[in-house]
């Protein structure tokens, strides 16, 4: 799909807005983003960043916490903790390592109390897709119970797990 904007790059950012039950939908390119100022249609000026700024810096200053959370710094590229608040993206891929323990609250928080993006699944592909959550699902209940030396439990959901994954199998080779 091509952007709407300067039909000539592939679009990559696509959006949705529904008012009094109208869709409209926008379907524009990284560049032609960039050069509006990353400012959404049907937004009130707020881009992506600012918003995602904003959920960044829900923490309230605690003396001497704040210069600890502030100090954190990506090795790698150099940017702060602070600077990524601010400008709400990241610097390189390796920030997501560097600032893993103030990024697990936040996205706790954006997806309804689970720290993993769920989205939809598509129907052709679902099966096992959702086998393999229940897998992992199932892989910490069990490492749980082990922690809490309950072996019988832990036993339990191996054999289970081992169904699982036989079934899952079968799946992918069929």
């Amino acid at each position: 799909m091509k952007c709407q904007d300067c039909q000539e790059r592939p679009a990559t950012l696509h959006f949705t807005k529904i008012i009094n039950g109208e869709k409209t939908e926008f379907h524009i390119c990284e560049q032609c983003a960039r050069e509006k100022g990353e400012q959404f249609p049907g937004t009130n000026s707020f881009s992506i960043h600012q918003l995602l700024s904003g959920l960044l810096n829900f923490e309230q200053p605690v003396q001497g916490k704040t210069a600890q959370i502030h100090n954190l710094t990506c090795e790698n590229c150099g940017m702060t903790y602070e600077q990524f608040t601010r400008i709400g993206r990241f610097g390189c891929a390796h920030c997501y390592e560097s600032f893993e323990s103030k990024l697990e609250p936040i996205l706790k928080r954006v997806h309804s109390g689970n720290k993993t993006h769920t989205g939809k699944i598509p129907n052709r592909i679902g099966g096992s897709i959702q086998l393999k959550r229940k897998i992992n699902a199932l892989k910490e209940e069990m490492k749980r119970h082990i922690e809490h030396e309950e072996f019988e439990q832990a036993a339990q959901i191996r054999d289970e797990m081992k169904e699982l994954t036989a079934q899952l199998n079968e799946q992918e080779e069929g």
